[in-house]
């Protein structure tokens, strides 16, 4: 069991592994779980990212009808463990896309300081990239703050589709 657990824990970056609250396996396992869904959840988004550019790709005209690049199905939103906190990159349309304003104030709300943010706008797409760090110095999910954000991007979209 100490060698699998130990081959276990040489798999799973230390970002993850500092975030446990506690130093135990059970802390370490809850803890690669939280990695695994957060992986699942990137696979998810990068796959439905790329379709959308499939679509996007196969049109002689560059717009889909299923898929603009101004409609928040393209947009995406990845968060990634950095040393002091989160960093959060959000891909975005640039006209209906998911507001930056509603990302920095979940960040806030979850006890983040935002330490730098910025954008780019390239091929008709906001790109935001967003490195906070923890307040108090609790553990943050990284997959619960993803979930929380992707949820966000559905809300948006309800309220988009019925403007």
């Amino acid at each position: 069991m100490a060698v699998l657990y130990a081959s276990l824990r040489s798999l799973v970056p230390n970002e993850y592994l500092k975030f446990s609250v506690t130093r135990s396996v059970s802390g370490h396992i809850y803890e690669t779980v939280n990695y695994i869904r957060h992986l699942q959840d990137k696979i998810q988004e990068l796959s439905d990212k790329r379709d959308c550019l499939k679509k996007l790709s196969n049109t002689s005209n560059n717009v889909a009808p299923d898929c603009p690049t101004s409609c928040l199905e393209c947009s995406s939103v990845t968060v990634e463990p950095c040393w002091a906190g989160v960093e959060v990159l959000v891909s975005t349309g640039f006209t209906q896309g998911l507001p930056l304003s509603r990302v920095l104030s979940v960040l806030t709300s979850e006890g983040l300081s935002i330490v730098s943010c910025s954008s780019t706008k390239v091929n008709g797409m906001l790109l935001h990239s967003i490195e906070s760090e923890v307040n108090d110095g609790r553990s943050i999910d990284v997959s619960e703050l993803q979930q929380k954000l992707a949820d966000l991007k559905v809300k948006t979209s309800s309220k988009i589709l019925k403007w």
